[in-house]
């Protein structure tokens, strides 16, 4: 029998300012369809949540003149539900959150190079998804996930 977790999550990470944030949330979306395993069998994820940006713009630096390093990122942040099938393995939500967690860290460097931190990858509230999702954010959801994954992310409200 097949063990589904589902865990909400939060994801937040510095940008480049001119980062396309639905292509961001794609990239999240993505990174979790197949997660790494400790006995090299890779598992089902699947990701539904939103994106949003967490700052406003910053105005555009002067001509010429140099701006601070943090002006020139942004930070984003996606707040929803991994859901994960992890085989007849009985990992747990921490376990399952860390292979996450290295895998949206991986595509996002890759996507994106070194922003000077990793992103960060936190379990949550289901509560905090619901009440703390703004109206504006971008819907993500990863493509082509089995249908018992996307059932057990959807029965938690997004935003």
């Amino acid at each position: 029998m097949t063990h589904l977790l589902s865990v909400p999550v939060l994801v937040t990470t510095d940008l480049p300012p001119q980062t396309d944030l639905a292509a961001f949330g794609r990239v999240l979306a993505g990174a979790v369809a197949a997660l790494p395993s400790h006995d090299g069998a890779p598992y089902p994820g699947h990701l539904h949540g939103r994106v949003f940006w967490l700052d406003r713009p910053a105005p555009p630096a002067e001509s010429g003149a140099p701006g601070p390093v943090p002006a020139d990122l942004r930070f984003a942040a996606l707040l929803g539900f991994l859901s994960a099938a992890p085989g007849t393995s009985r990992l747990s939500a921490r376990e399952v959150l860390a292979d996450a967690r290295a895998a949206i860290i991986a595509a996002v460097t890759a996507a994106y190079g070194d922003l000077g931190s990793a992103p960060a990858v936190l379990a949550i509230r289901s509560q905090d998804v619901r009440e703390r999702t703004p109206e504006t954010a971008l819907t993500v959801v990863t493509p082509d996930a089995d249908s018992s994954l996307i059932r057990a992310a959807r029965t938690q409200p997004v935003g």
